[in-house]
């Protein structure tokens, strides 16, 4: 046998490893074929191929794994179980960029599924080794290992606290101002997963100067990465008071605004999740915004989209009115209450009614005019409607409750509350009465139009305990007016007159 055919039969065998991990690596990519190649033993044949002679097979393997490893936990399992992971991190440190840009997608694609796998690549010294390709002069190995990560430090505190502990947040930091797009958009999407764990995250985020540079890509044209920079912001804004004035220092008011006119829906979303986050922590910070024009700004916004986009918007407008009665009347002149109305009214999801009860309640608790600002959009009944009834969820029904309480017990707009004499439970009825017993001893008007409209005709029919709070409000209305009234318009009087003329004796002359 001849040299040529003893080296013929190596490379036969070559081919056929490489066609082999070739064809698996194409084959994992369809969903319908996982189940069969995991069945026919796919991951024990191709674990001795990343350890092969040809980097080319190599790399295919530890592409054909990765890919198999991202589709499900049980596959991602297996690697683990199969030892790879060592491997793995060892030909990371060792191998070229192409197989080190694979074996950064197997390492992401075993820790995406649950905070478990992703501890068991911790584990496996793998956060040293992805560190160092971050300094890679390749752009791609840098957003490779970046991506890996993300998948861990987006499970949970002590994994985020991991990937800081290995010297990570500095390089994201060096990535966020790469020229790359794409480098940029993974790099700041994983700031944002480090950040919203815990303070102290987002505050070692601050420390490497994250904050100026995500400030200024606000402006950068590309969308996706600007989703990303605000919600990275939003993470560490979240935090406390400090976290949200470093936030707002990086002058990122009045330019984040625009963000909200953007036609990318989730733009809308992140950035008035940005504004909702700095918002709620003082009213300092809340009047910042409404002097930038944000409250009108988000108001437009929350008119301009649906559903669960409009969210952040409509608790960013609670908050705000929430501080205090001047910002809550910022709100009302920026035409908010309207738009919360709609919000109450059309959109179909029940969390988003609640949050809109919740800023109506918020914007009306203050004084009588506020109360009277809610009150002429024709949102109580609304409020009403949802309280009562059995479709709505517990959490609206808790808000829709608490609403119509804060917004009635400032109303003294009585055109919009006599719809609830006749509508309201009890456990309202008692409020709404309250509140007729404090207008009208101080307006006369009032008391002609309660009676013509039938209101005093309603308030003799309702039953109260004797001695309760609403037998008290009830005789209070009852003081304002001429006794021969109040027994006029009480149950049972007409058959008291009819008894009368039953038994009275005619005079005869």
């Amino acid at each position: 046998m001849s040299q040529r055919q003893v080296l013929q039969v190596f490379e036969q065998y070559q081919k056929a490893r490489s066609q082999f991990v070739q064809m698996v690596a194409e084959l994992a990519t369809r969903p319908q074929n996982i189940e069969t190649l995991q069945n026919a033993g796919v991951m024990s044949l191709l674990r001795p191929l990343l350890l092969d002679v040809v980097p080319t097979i190599q790399q295919t393997a530890a592409l054909a794994l990765g890919r198999l490893a991202n589709y499900n936990d049980d596959l991602a399992e297996a690697v683990v179980k199969g030892d790879i992971l060592p491997q793995l991190v060892y030909s990371l440190a060792e191998q070229n960029r192409f197989y080190k840009k694979a074996a950064a997608f197997v390492l992401r694609a075993v820790g995406k599924h649950s905070p478990q796998l992703a501890q068991a690549i911790v584990d496996c010294g793998a956060l040293d080794t992805l560190v160092i390709c971050l300094e890679d002069f390749d752009p791609g190995v840098k957003e490779a290992a970046v991506w890996a990560l993300g998948y861990i430090a987006r499970h949970n505190a002590e994994l985020s606290q991991a990937v800081v502990d290995a010297g990570a947040v500095p390089l994201l930091v060096l990535c966020i101002q790469e020229p790359e797009i794409a480098l940029k958009r993974i790099a700041a999407s994983v700031l944002s997963d480090i950040s919203k764990h815990s303070p102290e995250l987002a505050q070692t985020v601050v420390d490497a100067g994250a904050i100026a540079y995500l400030a200024q890509m606000i402006l950068n044209p590309d969308s996706k990465l600007k989703r990303q920079v605000l919600s990275a912001l939003s993470q560490v804004a979240k935090h406390s008071v400090d976290l949200a004035e470093m936030v707002v220092e990086a002058e990122i008011f009045p330019v984040v605004l625009t963000c909200l006119k953007d036609k990318d829906e989730y733009m809308k979303k992140n950035a008035s999740t940005l504004i909702r986050e700095i918002a709620k922590h003082t009213p300092e910070l809340s009047q910042l915004i409404v002097n930038a024009g944000g409250v009108a700004a988000v108001i437009d916004c929350i008119g301009s989209c649906k559903g669960n986009i409009r969210l952040p918007g409509i608790m960013m407008l609670g908050y705000v009115a929430a501080h205090s009665e001047n910002l809550a009347m910022a709100v009302i002149i920026s035409k908010g209450v309207p738009q919360l109305s709609v919000c109450l009214s059309e959109e179909p999801e029940d969390h988003i009614k609640a949050a809109a009860a919740w800023a109506l309640g918020q914007i009306g608790r203050h004084t009588p005019e506020h109360a009277r600002a809610v009150a002429v959009t024709n949102t109580l009944p609304v409020l009403l409607s949802l309280y009562m009834s059995a479709e709505s969820s517990e959490d609206l029904q808790i808000k829709s409750k608490k609403a119509i309480k804060n917004i009635l017990q400032k109303c003294t707009y009585l055109p919009a509350l006599e719809p609830f004499l006749y509508d309201a439970p009890p456990n309202i009825l008692k409020h709404v009465v309250g509140q007729f017993s404090k207008v009208l001893p101080h307006d006369s008007k009032a008391r002609r139009l309660f009676v013509t409209s039938g209101g005093l005709k309603k308030v003799q029919e309702i039953k109260a305990e004797p001695g309760s709070v609403l037998q008290e409000y009830i005789n209070s209305i009852n003081n304002c007016y001429p006794e021969e009234i109040v027994r006029y318009y009480s149950p049972g009087y007409s058959d008291t007159l009819l008894q009368r003329v039953d038994s009275y004796q005619p005079l005869i002359n």
